[in-house]
Protein backbone atom coordinates (compact mmCIF):
# COMPACT_ATOMS: atom_id res chain seq x y z
CA UNK A 1 0.00 0.00 0.00
CA UNK A 2 1.67 3.40 -1.04
CA UNK A 3 2.46 5.92 1.90
CA UNK A 4 -0.85 8.91 1.58
CA UNK A 5 -0.90 12.17 2.93
CA UNK A 6 -3.90 12.14 5.53
CA UNK A 7 -5.60 14.86 7.62
CA UNK A 8 -4.47 14.38 11.31
CA UNK A 9 -6.91 13.84 13.64
CA UNK A 10 -4.30 14.18 16.36
CA UNK A 11 -2.94 18.18 16.52
CA UNK A 12 0.34 18.75 14.17
CA UNK A 13 2.46 21.42 16.35
CA UNK A 14 5.28 21.53 15.04
CA UNK A 15 5.45 24.25 12.38
CA UNK A 16 7.11 25.28 9.62
CA UNK A 17 11.09 25.99 10.22
CA UNK A 18 13.29 28.26 8.54
CA UNK A 19 15.88 25.55 6.47
CA UNK A 20 18.99 27.04 7.82
CA UNK A 21 18.04 26.85 11.44
CA UNK A 22 16.61 23.28 10.92
CA UNK A 23 19.69 21.89 9.05
CA UNK A 24 22.08 23.26 11.99
CA UNK A 25 19.64 21.67 14.32
CA UNK A 26 18.66 24.50 16.30
CA UNK A 27 14.84 23.94 17.15
CA UNK A 28 12.04 26.78 18.78
CA UNK A 29 12.21 26.79 22.11
CA UNK A 30 8.87 25.76 23.62
CA UNK A 31 7.05 29.05 25.56
CA UNK A 32 8.26 29.46 28.97
CA UNK A 33 4.49 28.60 29.82
CA UNK A 34 4.87 25.36 29.09
CA UNK A 35 4.08 22.73 31.81
CA UNK A 36 7.00 20.53 30.36
CA UNK A 37 9.73 23.44 29.83
CA UNK A 38 12.85 22.28 31.40
CA UNK A 39 14.63 19.17 33.13
CA UNK A 40 16.72 18.84 35.84
CA UNK A 41 20.00 16.61 34.87
CA UNK A 42 20.98 14.94 37.84
CA UNK A 43 24.84 13.19 37.50
CA UNK A 44 26.02 10.56 39.46
CA UNK A 45 29.11 8.13 38.99
CA UNK A 46 32.49 8.50 38.69
CA UNK A 47 34.47 7.55 35.54
CA UNK A 48 37.84 5.61 36.26
CA UNK A 49 39.86 7.86 34.09
CA UNK A 50 38.45 11.50 33.26
CA UNK A 51 40.34 14.41 32.15
CA UNK A 52 40.20 17.55 34.99
CA UNK A 53 38.70 20.86 32.68
CA UNK A 54 37.28 23.87 34.18
CA UNK A 55 34.79 25.94 32.46
CA UNK A 56 34.47 29.52 33.65
CA UNK A 57 31.41 31.56 33.45
CA UNK A 58 31.29 33.23 30.14
CA UNK A 59 31.67 37.29 30.19
CA UNK A 60 28.01 39.24 30.13
CA UNK A 61 26.54 35.78 29.44
CA UNK A 62 23.40 36.98 30.61
CA UNK A 63 22.94 38.80 27.47
CA UNK A 64 22.92 35.24 25.89
CA UNK A 65 19.43 34.35 27.85
CA UNK A 66 21.52 31.20 28.58
CA UNK A 67 24.45 29.90 31.51
CA UNK A 68 26.18 29.15 28.90
CA UNK A 69 29.38 27.85 30.93
CA UNK A 70 26.50 25.90 33.12
CA UNK A 71 25.55 23.89 29.78
CA UNK A 72 28.73 23.32 28.87
CA UNK A 73 30.14 21.60 32.05
CA UNK A 74 26.99 20.07 32.42
CA UNK A 75 27.58 18.56 28.95
CA UNK A 76 31.07 17.50 29.48
CA UNK A 77 30.32 16.26 32.78
CA UNK A 78 27.51 13.90 31.97
CA UNK A 79 29.97 12.39 29.05
CA UNK A 80 31.66 10.42 31.48
CA UNK A 81 35.36 11.91 29.95
CA UNK A 82 35.76 15.10 31.98
CA UNK A 83 36.02 16.15 36.07
CA UNK A 84 35.01 19.42 36.41
CA UNK A 85 36.97 21.34 38.46
CA UNK A 86 35.33 24.39 40.41
CA UNK A 87 35.27 27.69 38.17
CA UNK A 88 31.43 28.72 38.42
CA UNK A 89 32.23 32.61 39.44
CA UNK A 90 35.30 32.97 38.03
CA UNK A 91 34.06 35.51 34.97
CA UNK A 92 37.29 34.21 31.98
CA UNK A 93 36.21 35.59 28.33
CA UNK A 94 38.49 34.42 25.19
CA UNK A 95 40.87 37.36 25.67
CA UNK A 96 42.30 36.91 28.75
CA UNK A 97 45.82 35.54 29.73
CA UNK A 98 45.24 32.82 32.23
CA UNK A 99 47.30 32.37 35.19
CA UNK A 100 48.24 29.00 34.31
CA UNK A 101 50.37 28.15 37.69
CA UNK A 102 47.22 28.92 39.26
CA UNK A 103 45.36 26.51 37.55
CA UNK A 104 47.60 24.02 37.54
CA UNK A 105 47.28 24.44 41.53
CA UNK A 106 43.60 23.35 40.76
CA UNK A 107 44.47 20.38 39.65
CA UNK A 108 43.18 21.30 35.96
CA UNK A 109 44.57 19.88 32.86
CA UNK A 110 42.55 21.82 30.72
CA UNK A 111 40.55 25.49 30.64
CA UNK A 112 38.01 27.29 28.55
CA UNK A 113 36.23 30.70 28.89
CA UNK A 114 34.54 32.92 26.42
CA UNK A 115 31.84 35.83 26.23
CA UNK A 116 28.74 36.69 24.71
CA UNK A 117 27.97 40.11 22.66
CA UNK A 118 24.76 41.75 22.15
CA UNK A 119 24.79 42.65 18.08
CA UNK A 120 23.32 45.74 16.54
CA UNK A 121 21.11 43.25 14.45
CA UNK A 122 19.70 41.79 17.67
CA UNK A 123 21.91 38.41 17.05
CA UNK A 124 24.42 37.04 20.22
CA UNK A 125 28.45 36.90 19.84
CA UNK A 126 29.31 33.74 21.20
CA UNK A 127 32.79 33.06 21.72
CA UNK A 128 35.03 30.76 23.46
CA UNK A 129 38.69 29.89 23.78
CA UNK A 130 40.23 26.35 25.20
CA UNK A 131 43.58 26.06 26.49
CA UNK A 132 45.65 23.05 27.64
CA UNK A 133 46.86 24.44 31.40
CA UNK A 134 49.95 21.49 31.39
CA UNK A 135 51.76 23.47 28.21
CA UNK A 136 50.74 26.65 29.03
CA UNK A 137 48.97 27.13 25.68
CA UNK A 138 46.27 27.35 23.39
CA UNK A 139 44.02 24.93 21.70
CA UNK A 140 41.64 27.17 19.33
CA UNK A 141 38.42 28.55 20.12
CA UNK A 142 34.93 29.09 18.29
CA UNK A 143 33.12 32.19 17.20
CA UNK A 144 29.23 31.83 16.85
CA UNK A 145 26.68 34.71 15.83
CA UNK A 146 23.40 33.09 16.49
CA UNK A 147 19.44 34.24 16.95
CA UNK A 148 19.26 34.65 20.76
CA UNK A 149 16.66 31.37 20.75
CA UNK A 150 19.75 29.20 19.49
CA UNK A 151 22.28 30.85 22.17
CA UNK A 152 21.81 26.87 24.08
CA UNK A 153 22.67 25.16 20.96
CA UNK A 154 25.44 27.55 20.78
CA UNK A 155 27.06 26.40 24.41
CA UNK A 156 26.46 22.72 23.43
CA UNK A 157 28.56 23.29 19.83
CA UNK A 158 31.22 24.55 22.17
CA UNK A 159 30.97 21.22 24.45
CA UNK A 160 31.14 19.39 21.14
CA UNK A 161 34.05 21.26 20.20
CA UNK A 162 36.16 21.10 23.61
CA UNK A 163 35.28 16.83 23.57
CA UNK A 164 36.28 16.64 19.92
CA UNK A 165 39.74 18.42 20.75
CA UNK A 166 40.68 17.09 24.11
CA UNK A 167 39.34 12.98 23.33
CA UNK A 168 39.18 13.08 19.31
CA UNK A 169 35.90 11.92 19.40
CA UNK A 170 32.98 13.61 17.70
CA UNK A 171 31.12 15.28 20.24
CA UNK A 172 27.01 15.08 20.60
CA UNK A 173 26.16 17.46 22.33
CA UNK A 174 24.21 19.48 19.82
CA UNK A 175 22.76 16.34 18.43
CA UNK A 176 19.08 16.26 19.05
CA UNK A 177 16.29 13.50 21.08
CA UNK A 178 12.96 12.45 19.76
CA UNK A 179 10.63 11.19 23.06
CA UNK A 180 7.21 10.91 24.23
CA UNK A 181 5.71 12.28 27.12
CA UNK A 182 2.06 11.78 28.88
CA UNK A 183 0.62 14.14 31.04
CA UNK A 184 -3.21 13.12 32.17
CA UNK A 185 -4.67 11.45 28.94
CA UNK A 186 -2.62 14.03 26.06
CA UNK A 187 0.24 12.16 24.91
CA UNK A 188 2.94 14.86 23.31
CA UNK A 189 5.88 13.52 20.57
CA UNK A 190 8.74 15.73 21.45
CA UNK A 191 12.26 16.95 19.91
CA UNK A 192 14.91 18.86 22.53
CA UNK A 193 18.68 19.10 22.75
CA UNK A 194 20.55 16.61 23.90
CA UNK A 195 20.28 16.97 27.48
CA UNK A 196 16.39 17.36 27.06
CA UNK A 197 15.92 20.61 26.85
CA UNK A 198 15.46 23.32 24.66
CA UNK A 199 12.32 21.35 23.47
CA UNK A 200 10.07 21.59 20.13
CA UNK A 201 6.22 19.72 20.25
CA UNK A 202 5.72 17.79 17.30
CA UNK A 203 2.26 16.24 17.80
CA UNK A 204 0.02 15.95 20.64
CA UNK A 205 -2.68 13.53 20.70
CA UNK A 206 -5.33 12.15 22.93
CA UNK A 207 -4.10 8.67 21.75
CA UNK A 208 -1.20 6.62 22.67
CA UNK A 209 2.34 7.67 20.51
CA UNK A 210 4.75 5.33 20.37
CA UNK A 211 7.94 3.88 18.46
CA UNK A 212 9.63 7.18 17.01
CA UNK A 213 13.01 6.69 14.82
CA UNK A 214 14.83 9.06 13.49
CA UNK A 215 15.38 9.26 9.79
CA UNK A 216 19.61 8.97 8.92
CA UNK A 217 19.54 12.43 7.72
CA UNK A 218 17.40 13.30 10.78
CA UNK A 219 14.87 15.79 8.64
CA UNK A 220 12.14 12.95 9.47
CA UNK A 221 11.15 10.94 12.42
CA UNK A 222 8.61 7.84 11.34
CA UNK A 223 6.39 6.73 15.03
CA UNK A 224 3.49 4.94 15.77
CA UNK A 225 0.02 6.47 16.46
CA UNK A 226 -3.28 5.01 17.68
CA UNK A 227 -5.48 8.26 16.64
CA UNK A 228 -7.90 6.26 14.21
CA UNK A 229 -7.92 3.51 17.08
CA UNK A 230 -5.58 0.95 15.80
CA UNK A 231 -2.04 1.27 15.36
CA UNK A 232 -0.95 3.26 12.47
CA UNK A 233 2.51 3.76 11.17
CA UNK A 234 3.27 7.50 10.43
CA UNK A 235 6.47 9.57 9.29
CA UNK A 236 6.66 13.33 9.61
CA UNK A 237 8.83 16.15 8.15
CA UNK A 238 10.28 18.10 10.89
CA UNK A 239 10.81 21.30 8.23
CA UNK A 240 7.50 21.43 6.97
CA UNK A 241 5.38 19.91 9.77
CA UNK A 242 3.90 17.28 7.27
CA UNK A 243 3.01 14.32 8.11
CA UNK A 244 1.73 10.98 6.29
CA UNK A 245 0.78 7.76 6.91
CA UNK A 246 3.33 5.23 5.64
CA UNK A 247 1.22 1.85 6.77
CA UNK A 248 -2.31 1.45 7.77
CA UNK A 249 -2.82 -2.40 6.84
CA UNK A 250 -5.21 -4.77 8.20
CA UNK A 251 -4.11 -5.37 11.75
CA UNK A 252 -1.46 -3.88 13.83
CA UNK A 253 1.44 -1.85 12.24
CA UNK A 254 4.24 -1.04 14.71
CA UNK A 255 7.66 -0.90 14.79
CA UNK A 256 9.36 1.35 12.28
CA UNK A 257 12.65 2.21 11.81
CA UNK A 258 14.80 3.45 8.85
CA UNK A 259 17.85 1.56 6.77
CA UNK A 260 21.14 2.97 7.12
CA UNK A 261 20.45 4.61 3.63
CA UNK A 262 17.14 6.31 4.63
CA UNK A 263 15.66 4.19 1.22
CA UNK A 264 13.39 1.98 3.62
CA UNK A 265 12.15 0.87 6.66
CA UNK A 266 11.47 -2.19 8.60
CA UNK A 267 8.76 -3.11 10.23
CA UNK A 268 6.64 -5.19 12.14
CA UNK A 269 3.17 -6.59 10.39
CA UNK A 270 0.51 -8.41 11.66
CA UNK A 271 -1.43 -8.20 7.86
CA UNK A 272 -1.33 -11.77 7.26
CA UNK A 273 -1.95 -13.43 10.62
CA UNK A 274 0.97 -13.09 13.16
CA UNK A 275 3.23 -10.44 13.81
CA UNK A 276 6.16 -10.75 11.04
CA UNK A 277 8.81 -8.52 9.86
CA UNK A 278 8.74 -6.50 6.42
CA UNK A 279 10.38 -3.92 4.60
CA UNK A 280 8.47 -1.14 3.17
CA UNK A 281 10.17 1.94 0.46
CA UNK A 282 10.30 5.19 2.04
CA UNK A 283 7.09 6.49 0.14
CA UNK A 284 5.33 3.47 0.98
CA UNK A 285 5.67 0.90 -1.70
CA UNK A 286 7.37 -2.10 -2.44
CA UNK A 287 6.20 -4.06 0.79
CA UNK A 288 7.64 -7.28 1.21
CA UNK A 289 7.62 -9.74 3.93
CA UNK A 290 10.91 -11.07 5.07
CA UNK A 291 10.16 -13.06 8.28
CA UNK A 292 7.91 -15.93 7.64
CA UNK A 293 7.41 -17.63 11.30
CA UNK A 294 4.73 -18.53 13.53
CA UNK A 295 6.48 -16.71 16.09
CA UNK A 296 6.06 -12.93 17.01
CA UNK A 297 8.58 -10.93 15.40
CA UNK A 298 9.19 -7.80 16.19
CA UNK A 299 11.58 -4.96 17.34
CA UNK A 300 13.97 -4.68 14.29
CA UNK A 301 16.73 -2.88 14.05
CA UNK A 302 19.58 -2.45 10.98
CA UNK A 303 23.29 -3.16 11.64
CA UNK A 304 24.41 0.00 10.72
CA UNK A 305 26.34 -1.44 7.02
CA UNK A 306 22.87 -2.14 6.03
CA UNK A 307 23.39 -6.17 5.84
CA UNK A 308 21.60 -7.38 8.40
CA UNK A 309 18.88 -7.03 10.70
CA UNK A 310 18.60 -7.64 14.63
CA UNK A 311 15.02 -8.49 15.88
CA UNK A 312 13.21 -9.74 18.73
CA UNK A 313 11.65 -13.09 18.39
CA UNK A 314 9.92 -15.61 20.65
CA UNK A 315 10.74 -18.59 18.12
CA UNK A 316 12.91 -20.25 21.00
CA UNK A 317 9.93 -19.76 23.70
CA UNK A 318 10.36 -16.82 25.32
CA UNK A 319 11.96 -12.99 23.81
CA UNK A 320 15.32 -13.27 23.14
CA UNK A 321 17.38 -11.30 20.25
CA UNK A 322 18.12 -12.30 16.57
CA UNK A 323 19.73 -11.27 13.37
CA UNK A 324 19.17 -12.75 9.81
CA UNK A 325 20.21 -10.85 6.44
CA UNK A 326 17.87 -7.97 5.56
CA UNK A 327 16.63 -9.82 2.43
CA UNK A 328 15.52 -12.65 4.86
CA UNK A 329 16.89 -16.42 5.47
CA UNK A 330 18.09 -17.76 8.11
CA UNK A 331 17.83 -16.44 11.56
CA UNK A 332 21.15 -16.55 14.27
CA UNK A 333 20.13 -16.10 17.98
CA UNK A 334 22.57 -13.41 19.51
CA UNK A 335 21.46 -13.43 23.38
CA UNK A 336 21.33 -16.39 25.63
CA UNK A 337 22.23 -14.46 29.48
CA UNK A 338 18.41 -14.56 30.25
CA UNK A 339 15.29 -16.15 29.44
CA UNK A 340 13.51 -12.25 27.86
CA UNK A 341 15.55 -9.75 26.12
CA UNK A 342 13.94 -7.28 23.88
CA UNK A 343 14.67 -3.66 22.52
CA UNK A 344 18.09 -4.04 20.99
CA UNK A 345 19.91 -1.18 19.30
CA UNK A 346 23.52 -1.00 17.88
CA UNK A 347 26.47 1.37 18.27
CA UNK A 348 27.30 2.98 14.97
CA UNK A 349 30.44 1.14 14.60
CA UNK A 350 28.63 -2.04 15.23
CA UNK A 351 30.43 -3.26 17.99
CA UNK A 352 28.33 -3.28 20.63
CA UNK A 353 24.44 -3.71 21.20
CA UNK A 354 22.34 -2.16 23.80
CA UNK A 355 18.76 -4.21 24.83
CA UNK A 356 16.55 -4.69 28.36
CA UNK A 357 16.72 -8.12 29.80
CA UNK A 358 14.14 -8.84 32.61
CA UNK A 359 15.64 -9.95 36.18
CA UNK A 360 12.79 -11.88 38.31
CA UNK A 361 9.23 -11.27 37.95
CA UNK A 362 9.30 -7.71 37.37
CA UNK A 363 12.72 -6.18 36.44
CA UNK A 364 13.92 -4.76 33.71
CA UNK A 365 17.35 -3.42 33.65
CA UNK A 366 20.10 -2.24 30.49
CA UNK A 367 22.32 -4.16 29.37
CA UNK A 368 25.48 -4.10 27.19
CA UNK A 369 27.05 -7.07 24.52
CA UNK A 370 30.09 -6.78 22.97
CA UNK A 371 28.79 -8.14 19.59
CA UNK A 372 32.39 -10.15 18.46
CA UNK A 373 32.76 -11.80 22.07
CA UNK A 374 29.18 -12.41 23.15
CA UNK A 375 30.20 -10.44 26.94
CA UNK A 376 27.18 -8.81 28.76
CA UNK A 377 27.40 -6.65 31.04
CA UNK A 378 24.79 -4.90 33.19
CA UNK A 379 24.64 -1.48 33.12
CA UNK A 380 22.10 -0.44 35.51
CA UNK A 381 20.97 -0.93 38.99
CA UNK A 382 17.34 0.54 38.37
CA UNK A 383 14.16 -2.39 38.15
CA UNK A 384 12.50 -0.47 35.23
CA UNK A 385 14.01 0.47 32.17
CA UNK A 386 12.99 0.24 28.33
CA UNK A 387 13.62 1.51 25.17
CA UNK A 388 17.88 2.61 25.19
CA UNK A 389 18.96 4.64 22.20
CA UNK A 390 23.14 5.01 21.02
CA UNK A 391 24.35 8.34 20.93
CA UNK A 392 25.73 9.19 17.62
CA UNK A 393 29.20 8.43 18.34
CA UNK A 394 28.45 5.28 20.24
CA UNK A 395 29.64 6.64 23.46
CA UNK A 396 26.49 7.42 25.42
CA UNK A 397 23.32 5.68 25.76
CA UNK A 398 19.96 7.12 26.53
CA UNK A 399 17.14 5.06 27.77
CA UNK A 400 13.60 5.35 29.71
CA UNK A 401 13.56 4.18 33.61
CA UNK A 402 10.87 4.56 36.64
CA UNK A 403 11.41 7.01 39.90
CA UNK A 404 9.12 8.07 42.15
CA UNK A 405 6.53 6.85 40.26
CA UNK A 406 6.93 8.70 37.11
CA UNK A 407 8.83 7.78 33.69
CA UNK A 408 11.86 9.53 33.42
CA UNK A 409 14.80 9.73 31.03
CA UNK A 410 18.40 9.35 31.69
CA UNK A 411 21.85 8.56 30.18
CA UNK A 412 24.69 6.47 30.62
CA UNK A 413 28.20 5.87 29.77
CA UNK A 414 28.76 2.75 27.86
CA UNK A 415 30.61 1.24 31.63
CA UNK A 416 27.44 2.20 33.44
CA UNK A 417 29.66 4.34 35.71
CA UNK A 418 28.53 7.75 34.52
CA UNK A 419 24.90 8.54 35.00
CA UNK A 420 22.84 11.30 34.51
CA UNK A 421 18.75 11.32 35.01
CA UNK A 422 16.97 13.98 33.07
CA UNK A 423 13.91 14.81 35.26
CA UNK A 424 11.22 16.49 34.20
CA UNK A 425 8.95 19.21 35.90
CA UNK A 426 5.98 17.38 35.08
CA UNK A 427 4.19 13.93 33.13
CA UNK A 428 5.73 10.49 32.18
CA UNK A 429 8.67 10.24 29.46
CA UNK A 430 9.33 7.44 27.56
CA UNK A 431 10.04 6.02 24.17
CA UNK A 432 13.67 8.34 23.94
CA UNK A 433 15.46 7.80 20.51
CA UNK A 434 18.38 9.85 20.17
CA UNK A 435 19.31 11.64 16.63
CA UNK A 436 22.22 11.22 14.25
CA UNK A 437 24.88 14.12 13.43
CA UNK A 438 22.93 16.44 11.29
CA UNK A 439 24.10 16.39 7.76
Amino acid sequence: MPAKDSPAQAKNCFPALNRRRLLGGALAALPATSAFAQFRVEISGVGASQLPIAIGDFRTETLAGQPLGSIIRADLERSGEFRIVPAAGVALDETAYPDFNAWRGRAADALAGGSATKLADGRVDIRFKLWDVVKGQELGGLQQAVAPEDARRAAHKIADAIYEKLTGQKGVFSTRMAYVTKLGSRYSLRITDADGEGGQVALISPAPIISPAWSPDGNSLAYVSFETHKAVVWVQELLTGRRRVLADFRGSNSAPTFSPDGSQLALTLSRDGGSQLFLINRDGSGVRRITRDTSIDTEAVFAPDGAKLYFVSDRGGGPQVYRMPVGGGTAERVTFDGGYNISPTLSADGRSMAYITREGANGFRLCVMDLASGQVQRITDTTADEKPSFAPNGRMIVYATREGGRGVLATTTLDGKIKAKLVSTDGDVREPTWGPFLR
